[in-house]
């Protein structure tokens, strides 16, 4: 697959595309949800805005990891050197425990302090994988 990509000047620009797209749609249903979280918009069932924001988000998060993974592919060694590349990895899987944590105390039920946080804590490690993944370049 590596080599098909390389093969064609359109394919990796192609990939980025996409991969801004599920950036966008991963961290725009999830910053809707998390500021309704945080008190924005209490008049927003968050449970309602929860079906309609969150799977948004988890396409979004399907899209980054499948045009992650092939961009991986094309050049694997230079990104595993790369520390702005292994800070985002852990950053995502940060966010995932994180994400694990508030779904398995109430998920979008949850409206107390330590659910805040985590909305907190939620929006600013996506920033930080975003950061990071344009970091990449420069490092």
């Amino acid at each position: 697959m590596a080599s098909a990509l390389a093969s064609h000047a359109w394919a990796y620009p192609a990939l980025e595309a996409g991969h801004v797209m599920g950036i966008a749609m991963l961290f725009g249903g999830l910053l809707v949800f998390e500021l309704r979280l945080l008190g924005l918009g209490r008049a927003i069932d968050a449970a309602a805005l929860a079906r309609l924001a969150l799977p948004v988000s988890l396409a979004g998060f399907g899209v980054c990891a499948l045009t992650g993974a092939l961009m991986f592919s094309t050049q694997p060694q230079e990104l595993l050197a790369n520390a702005a590349f292994r800070t985002k990895l852990v950053l995502i899987a940060l966010a995932g425990l994180n994400a694990a944590a508030f779904h398995w105390r109430g998920g979008p039920a949850t409206d107390d302090r330590i659910g805040r946080a985590q909305g907190l804590l939620s929006m600013g490690f996506w920033l930080a994988v975003i950061i990071c993944g344009r970091w990449i370049a420069y490092a």
